[in-house]
């Protein structure tokens, strides 16, 4: 059976693995580090991006030298067995209920912070930009490409104008002397500034489509990485300038309040429809990943053969509205029952930290050399995060132990041996 088509290059993916990263973060998570940690928390931001990069690093290398369209899942198959890639696609699979009804809830905020949306329009938006990823996961991967490049520079367009109308250009804000960082504080904000980096094992999906994956793959993914940091830094620095956080209101809309301030209404409007297209951005290579997966193993016989059907783009249509037609669901359960944005946002948290900790005991087995080394250091640093959620990482290791008992189960029975026939 034909495989995906061979259509990206490095600047897509570049601009496809940093929108997966910035995503709705870009407009809150500074705002709340910063009201964590205060200055402090640039600090944290530069700590981050290091401590994150040993991960980044194992993610490229697997991918450069296992280019699949299975993703972390086939990944952990190939390490640990076809068991664990099982259980690391229904984890990934399982952030469908809780991690998609969040982000979609955040991208319809930009929205209220436009109109005077009810709760019947809220969901109207979150259905909508459901079709719309339909659509657009419908055309060629390089269309899906291109809209996540332009995403991307309209991000780091709105950064640079808020630091060229504010002069953070001509005078540069400084970091804190260290001997004024209250570093007891910081371990909370890494806690939340995490997740923005929560967004490397979706991206391992669109491996098998890049033209020369040993070479675009692991670039694309470690450029994707610097830039969405180097976002998240300068974003912190004008947050922390301007002082637009504090509370919980004021920190989720702190970038439209900033650019009001230095633009007027039309800065307001502009930061509103960059927001709601970077949460597109974030969505949208989340859902394509889960309808590759889908492919991939529908492609290799483990799931019904229908989902393994091209349209004529080359694109897993099916597999797509499959994904689509669970997340509608989802969106409408969560928005039948008010279930707290904050709580479904812990719960997919675990999901994704327990398929990166998987992923990087799969790198031990797999990778040689300082590559094996980096991933069993990558790996303490997700099983460190792992214990750092606490009681929020109930759902994931609920959800996996179930699993693992569910078909435990299952071969048992299928190992007993039948009854004895009594001759007629």
């Amino acid at each position: 059976m034909a495989r995906l088509n061979k259509e990206l290059g490095l600047a897509h993916g570049t601009g496809m693995m940093a929108t997966s990263l910035l995503g709705t973060g870009i407009f809150v998570v500074p705002a709340v580090a910063a009201s964590i940690a205060g200055p402090g928390s640039l600090w944290a931001w530069l700590g981050l991006i290091l401590l994150v990069l040993p991960v980044a690093f194992s993610f490229a290398r697997l991918g450069q030298c296992f280019p699949h369209a299975g993703g972390a899942p086939h990944l952990i198959g190939r390490g640990l067995g076809a068991p664990m890639e099982k259980l690391a696609a229904f984890l990934f699979l399982a952030v469908l209920p809780v991690g998609i009804p969040a982000a979609l809830t955040l991208t319809a905020g930009f929205w209220h912070a436009l109109f005077d949306l009810s709760a019947g329009g809220d969901l109207l938006v979150q259905l909508g930009t459901l079709g719309l990823i339909l659509l657009l996961g419908s055309r060629k991967t390089r269309a899906s490409g291109l809209v996540q490049v332009l995403i991307a520079l309209a991000i780091v367009l709105l950064l640079l104008a808020i630091w060229w109308a504010g002069g953070l250009l001509a005078a540069p804000p400084a970091l804190p002397p260290l001997a004024q960082v209250q570093w007891g504080l910081l371990p909370a904000a890494l806690g939340v500034m995490f997740w923005c980096f929560v967004g490397l094992e979706a991206f391992t999906h669109m491996g098998e489509e890049f033209k020369n994956p040993r070479r675009d793959f692991p670039l694309a993914l470690l450029f994707g990485v610097l830039l969405a940091g180097l976002v998240y830094l300068g974003c912190a620095l004008a947050v922390l300038r301007f002082g637009v956080f504090g509370d919980e209101l004021a920190n989720t809309t702190s970038i439209p309040t900033l650019m009001a301030g230095l633009f007027g209404e039309g800065g307001r409007w502009a930061a509103a429809l960059v927001g709601y297209l970077a949460c597109f951005a974030s969505i949208n290579i989340y859902i394509q990943g889960f309808a590759r997966l889908l492919w991939s193993l529908a492609d290799e016989g483990k799931l019904p053969a229908s989902l393994a059907r091209l349209n004529r783009n080359g694109a897993p249509l099916r597999a797509l509205a499959w994904v689509i037609g669970v997340c509608a669901l989802c969106v409408l359960a969560a928005w039948l029952f008010r279930l707290p944005l904050d709580t479904l946002i812990r719960y997919a948290n675990g999901n994704f930290i327990l398929v990166y900790l998987l992923a990087m005991v799969a790198g031990v087995r797999l990778l040689t050399g300082p590559w094996r080394a980096l991933a069993a250091l990558a790996s303490l640093l997700c099983l460190g995060v792992l214990l750092s959620l606490g009681p929020e990482a109930g759902y994931a290791l609920a959800l996996g132990t179930g699993f693992v008992a569910w078909r435990a189960r299952r071969r048992k029975k299928r190992r007993q041996p039948l009854p004895p026939q009594t001759p007629a």
